[in-house]
């Protein structure tokens, strides 16, 4: 990746107004009915901030949820443009995390779709510092009715000034804000367009539940087009990817897998996308390999947090190599530490990655107090992983999820990886189990591919004949589907728990 880092404007919110004075007539956000140009965007944006300093004066929190649609990328920009700090939330929550995550960004507004609002209802009265809420999203008139012509007053907000609170995803906990300076954003855009290789000729599409500020923000900053496919179903994102001419395909390690696993893949093509782009996990590599070989187009990883904007990594989108999550973007650091001792490890060596950059995180809303910054800027991620010696990341696993079997370092994505060589494996999870013998034993929470359940022990069995012992499956149980959040995350100690109480079906 290119060490420079491009040049940014102050603020968040200028990007927009760079892009809109730039290339006005160009497309910039598109879904099957609705087209917005640049200058369209940019004028939209100005008249809702206008209307959200109407409603609240003062600098605030105002919230953004909304399942992908054009409204969210107003709203975001708009927010911003009043001075206020936007805090986008998972439409997806339900009433215990919606309360969780809007209670500790201390958001007094809310820009929510109808679906999320439904269950914030449930919970509206535990939340004294929500004053406003407005209704966006399909089916509703919010936005046109927050619009305003007054002319937005000056609120002075520059770089080091909190832009954003991006939460955590929660996968091992109660999610966390993290604040994101203007600096933060606008370099990650940049450094994003950079590393994806996008400019004014790109056309994106977006195949997320979700509108990531990541997405939005990098397309902006390279005044792209964006195209929204709301669609789970891969096969409509392929369908929309042709119509509309899009050049990269942004999709869910788990949506991609399930196209790659598609027998009625080889009828169906893409006639403009050039590169596919997966993120939010780890994309398997036989999947990635499958979709490469089928459409001839790279497909290619990166790697990032919630505290770092959220990208620091990026393979190349030409020459990806298949299970690394690439090289630092502009600007940015990386080195893996010894889990025990903390000394920084050679090119090969398996530790803690740490990361350091502009697009590190300012600290944390609302607690928790500690930062896992490091005094000279370096930030612990609790992702376990090596650096080869070209300085690509290789991801082994979550440090809380990796686990020792008399003494031994087990990181269940090694066991996953040799259970997913069985055909009869069509998913697999494994967890830690706690084990009076051994410490912890690995367990398997296993989807089977048209296999009969009673061939799940040999399944096992096969695998562990592949794994030395400290790896092996000690307990298993089948599901008819892994349960993943909207972003394709995993909550591994639920999963744990679930099959801590059936009977052991392998030794």
């Amino acid at each position: 990746m290119a060490d420079t880092l491009p040049e940014v404007p102050d603020r968040l919110d200028q990007l927009l107004s760079r892009a809109a004075a730039a290339h006005p007539a160009r497309r910039a956000v598109v879904t099957d009915d609705f087209d917005m140009d640049y200058a369209t965007f940019d004028a939209r944006v100005t008249a809702v901030a206008a209307g959200l300093q109407a409603l609240a004066p003062e600098p605030t929190v105002v919230a953004v949820g909304t399942v992908l649609h054009p409204d969210v990328a107003v709203a975001y920009y708009a927010a911003v443009r009043a001075g206020h700090t936007v805090a986008v939330v998972n439409p997806l929550l339900r009433e215990d995390d919606l309360l969780h995550v809007l209670g500790l960004g201390g958001a007094r507004v809310a820009l929510l779709d109808t679906g999320l609002n439904a269950r914030l209802e449930q919970v509206r009265d535990r939340l004294p510092e929500l004053r406003e809420v407005v209704l966006i999203g399909a089916g509703t008139d919010g936005l046109d009715a927050l619009a305003s012509e007054q002319p937005l007053a000056a609120h002075g907000k520059g770089p080091e000034d909190t832009a954003a609170l991006q939460f955590t995803s929660g996968t091992t906990g109660r999610p966390k804000a993290v604040r994101l300076s203007h600096r933060n954003v606008t370099v990650n855009a940049a450094q994003i367009a950079q590393a994806h290789r996008l400019d004014g000729d790109t056309v994106s599409l977006n195949h997320l539940p979700t509108y990531h500020p990541m997405h939005l923000n990098s397309a902006i900053a390279a005044g792209a087009t964006q195209v929204l496919c709301a669609s789970p179903e891969p096969y409509a994102a392929l369908m929309t990817a042709n119509r509309h001419r899009a050049t990269i395909l942004y999709s869910l390690p788990v949506r991609l897998a399930r196209l790659a696993a598609d027998p009625d893949l080889d009828s169906v093509s893409m006639t403009s996308v050039r590169r596919i782009a997966s993120g939010g996990s780890g994309l398997p590599v036989p999947a990635a390999r499958r979709l490469s070989k089928r459409f001839g187009v790279p497909v290619f990883q990166g790697y990032g947090l919630a505290e770092t904007s959220p990208l620091t990594h990026s393979d190349d989108p030409d020459h990806p190599v298949h299970g690394s999550v690439g090289t630092p973007v502009a600007g940015t650091e990386c080195r893996v530490v010894d889990i025990d001792s903390r000394a920084v490890l050679a090119a090969g060596g398996v530790g803690e990655v740490q990361l350091r950059g502009p697009q590190v995180m300012q600290g944390y809303a609302g607690g928790p107090d500690g930062t896992g910054l490091e005094p000279d800027g370096w930030l612990s991620t609790g992702d376990v992983g090596r650096i080869d010696e070209d300085g690509r990341l290789f991801l082994v696993d979550r440090l809380k999820d990796v686990f020792k079997c008399d003494n031994f370092l087990v990181a269940p994505s090694d066991v996953e990886r040799v259970l997913r060589r069985d055909p009869r494996v069509a998913d697999v999870v494994v967890v830690e189990l706690a084990d009076v013998e051994h410490g912890a034993v690995a367990g398997a929470l296993v989807v089977l591919a048209g296999a009969h359940p009673d061939d799940l022990a040999d399944v096992i069995a096969q695998a562990n004949d592949a794994l030395p012992y400290y790896q092996h499956v000690r307990d298993a149980m089948t599901l008819d589907a892994i349960p993943r959040s909207g972003n394709g995350k995993i909550q591994r100690r639920v999963l744990a728990e679930q099959l801590t109480h059936r009977q052991p079906v392998a030794s």
